[in-house]
């Protein structure tokens, strides 16, 4: 049982065996909404307990994420503040599985590191799997493939999913500093990343999503059901297309992009001609700024 900290509440004691931690903040790269959807899907599957509850106050800027007040008839009658936890659910088998949800910290990331990472050694996780997704030169008519990070302790665990080869350098977020720190720890470690095609990434892309649950339950060895998901990614698959189809220059685009791929089969990103580190890094930093 972890020791309690002014930083976090501990709001439950649930008896945990062996859990493996999901990790899916919100404020970070998430093109086609992948992570987010995924994560709710987890949640509303395998039950949804508070078990620790981080400090606002110390981790959040309220004014970056402002607290939703609720007003009847004039009279304000509360405040719902954004919150950081650690939840407690299960997989269909019945495994215990630990969510770390809600804002990404805006300060003191380096204690948020070390009170995630000595809660997550107190509870026994086996495993912390983190969930993202990146907009990526891939066309929506073919399979999500995911590409994955994670330290060096870790690296066997990247391998078995795939990778982004040569070298980048792009802005960080939380989940890097929770990967080094877990890692440090002696813990596996490895972030999943959903590509999604670069024209959608501004909207709900369930395949990507579908394809982060399918990763997730292989590489922690979980029971996870993504039908639900694959039926919207379905539904969401069609929209793109009659977006599509009344555009030669989309369609040109598409078709280039299924020529790459289907002519690539040995790299995470699935193109022949793996695009630089610059370029990918440049993608990313653009896919930001339109986030605002």
């Amino acid at each position: 049982m972890p020791d309690p900290s002014p930083r976090y509440e501990i709001t439950s004691t649930p008896v945990l065996r062996d859990p493996v931690l999901v990790v899916a903040l919100e404020g970070w790269v998430d093109a086609g909404l992948g992570a987010a959807t995924a994560i709710a899907a987890l949640l509303a599957a395998g039950g949804n307990e508070a078990v620790v509850t981080f400090d606002g106050d110390h981790f959040l800027d309220q004014r970056a994420r402002r607290p939703v007040v609720h007003i009847v008839d004039g009279v304000t009658t509360e405040l719902s503040w954004p919150r950081t936890q650690i939840r407690h659910g299960a997989d269909q088998r019945g495994a215990d599985m630990l969510f770390l949800v809600g804002p990404e910290p805006d300060f003191h990331w380096r204690q948020f590191v070390d009170d995630v990472v000595g809660l997550a050694l107190g509870y026994h996780v086996r495993m912390v799997v983190g969930l993202g997704a990146f907009p990526a030169p891939a066309p929506h008519t073919r399979p999500v493939k995911l590409a994955a990070t994670a330290p060096a302790t870790s690296a066997e665990l990247v391998h078995r999913i795939g990778v982004v080869q040569g070298e980048l350098e792009v802005p960080a977020g939380v989940l890097a500093a929770l990967e080094l720190g877990f890692g440090a720890a002696g813990v596996d470690v490895v972030s999943l990343w959903a590509r999604v095609p670069h024209y959608v990434a501004a909207m709900p892309f369930p395949d990507a999503s579908a394809a982060l649950l399918d990763g997730l339950a292989s590489v922690a060895g979980l029971s996870l059901d993504a039908s639900t998901l694959r039926s919207a990614a379905d539904s969401s698959r069609r929209q793109v297309d009659e977006l599509i189809a009344g555009n030669p220059e989309h369609l040109a685009m598409v078709r280039k992009l299924e020529e790459s791929i289907d002519a690539s089969e040995g790299n995470a990103l699935g193109m022949e001609e793996v695009p630089s580190g610059d370029e990918i890094a440049a993608e990313l930093e653009k896919f930001l700024r339109e986030e605002g």
